[in-house]
């Protein structure tokens, strides 16, 4: 067989095999992106308006760790669970109770590695009520810390372009609550561009298991957490966040991160750092079409970097 003839067999099947994975995703919506330029490897339905549940509490953590990083917050000062925490959370896994005490760094460990709904209304009620003279109220109302914190997490999403975005909490939860939040594929995945650059976050949300403690009544309490991505440290995946509601259907943000590509030109080397982020929203098979789109993603990013890593302006998030 020619070498030509060949060639384009190979090419032909590769672009096959991508259609056939590509209908084999069920998920409303989904898109792959290269981390370092924000270039849209690819999308489906990106910018529609959905539900995205628990993965709004990456907007929760990134607002507390800018805090931490430009007004000296503490992560380590603990703080008083309030009884609101527990309004519409739906569910108490770690077995918080009003009054525990708690350090803010354990309560981003609860939120960001076993999705804590009561931990990230924690966050923002304490966080909230430290950043109150940031965000100006209108006239004649009067936010909470927790719609004050909610507030800037609104203010970090315009900041990123993320125009089809609305936080209406800290933790997602969409059910009996006006105005329903909402979120895109597109958005998400730079909101966790953001968040990936810290290396706090990176570190939080890598973690398959973490022990935390808080004190009630005088007696310390430890609690193992244990991570909800289940795709944890398979096939270079290295974050980030689960969400679900019955909205919202299962939502999955990867982040996958292959040793950087070193390209000789004559004296000169270049460092290309490979790192994928895949968003994926109202999916029935979270773990499973996450899997296919990150070996879909690393595929498209070979082939990419084989053609010299041009970055379409119209596709750059």
């Amino acid at each position: 067989m020619h070498l030509s003839r060949r060639f384009v067999i190979v090419f032909v099947g590769f672009f096959a095999s991508l259609a056939l994975l590509r209908s084999a995703i069920a998920a409303q919506a989904y898109v792959i992106i290269d981390s370092k330029t924000g270039y849209i490897l690819e999308e489906q339905e990106a910018r529609k308006k959905l539900q995205v549940g628990s993965l709004t509490k990456v907007a929760t953590a990134s607002v507390v760790l800018d805090w931490v990083e430009q007004k000296s917050g503490n992560l380590d000062q603990p703080v008083t669970i309030p009884q609101e925490a527990f309004a519409g959370t739906m569910e108490n896994n770690i077995g918080f109770q009003p009054g525990d005490s708690i350090t803010l760094r354990d309560l981003l460990y609860a939120a960001l590695v076993q999705s804590d709904n009561i931990a990230a209304y924690t966050l923002a009620n304490n966080v909230g009520s430290q950043l109150g003279s940031l965000v100006p109220a209108e006239a004649g109302s009067k936010l909470t810390p927790a719609d004050t914190f909610v507030a800037q997490m609104n203010a970090l999403a315009k900041q990123l372009k993320m125009e089809r975005t609305r936080f209406v909490n800290p933790h997602g939860i969409d059910k009996n609550v006006r105005p329903m939040p909402y979120s895109t594929a597109e958005d998400m995945a730079r909101l966790t561009r953001y968040a990936m650059n810290k290396a706090s976050f990176r570190f939080y949300v890598s973690q398959k298991s973490r022990q935390i403690s808080f004190n009630r009544g005088g007696q310390r309490l430890n609690y193992v957490l244990r991570n909800t991505n289940e795709l944890l440290g398979k096939m270079d995946i290295d974050g980030v966040k689960t969400g679900r509601t019955s909205r919202a259907g299962d939502c999955l943000i990867l982040s996958a991160n292959r040793e950087p590509e070193l390209v000789k030109q004559g004296q000169m080397v270049t460092v290309f750092q490979r790192h994928l982020i895949v968003v994926l929203l109202g999916s029935t098979n979270r773990f499973g079409e996450g899997t296919a789109l990150v070996s879909r993603g690393w595929q498209l990013y070979d082939q990419w970097a084989a053609s010299g890593r041009f970055a379409d302006p119209k596709k750059l998030l």
